[in-house]
């Protein structure tokens, strides 16, 4: 049984912030599209806001017509959602946050996965015609998550020294 003290009870509201950071963030793009008809909104000289919808994985890889290959790809990412759920408890130190960080985008994509079929990707970063792939909120936290878990890996002896 799990055993819930202040630490588990202050990872899963940083988990539910991200998710719901990730939902404001969506539901304000989409009705910014629905009210003023845009698709793109020029920020900075470097970051415009634009809406796609995005069926496959990170960056729109994967993106398939069928739905079986959608659900089935969906419920790959409900599994390794659950299997990050179980790595995030009995993990500790920075590797625990960086699993809290893709457990939350990771939900926030499942979200919309499963109320629109797609997730919304808007955030558009460019330096003149390059553009990096666009993304979302969700998509920050579960890179940032990897880069901490990757950083665990390869200093951990210094961290745990």
């Amino acid at each position: 049984m799990v055993k819930f003290n202040r630490e588990k009870i202050l990872n899963f509201l940083i988990v539910i912030i991200i998710f719901f950071f990730d939902r404001i963030t969506k539901w304000m793009m989409i009705n910014l599209n629905d009210l003023y008809g845009e698709k793109k909104y020029s920020l900075t000289s470097f970051i415009n806001l634009e809406l796609i919808w995005n069926n496959g994985i990170a960056f729109g890889l994967l993106s398939f017509d069928k739905n079986i290959y959608y659900n089935s790809l969906t419920l790959i990412i409900i599994i390794i959602t659950l299997v990050i759920f179980f790595m995030m408890i009995n993990s500790f130190g920075i590797q625990k946050y960086g699993f809290i960080m893709i457990l939350g985008g990771s939900m926030g994509n499942i979200f919309d996965r499963l109320v629109y079929s797609s997730v919304p990707d808007f955030i558009d970063v460019h330096f003149n015609n390059f553009h990096w792939f666009i993304f979302n909120v969700a998509d920050i936290f579960i890179s940032l998550g990897v880069l901490i878990l990757i950083y665990s890996e390869l200093f951990k002896n210094k961290i745990y020294d």
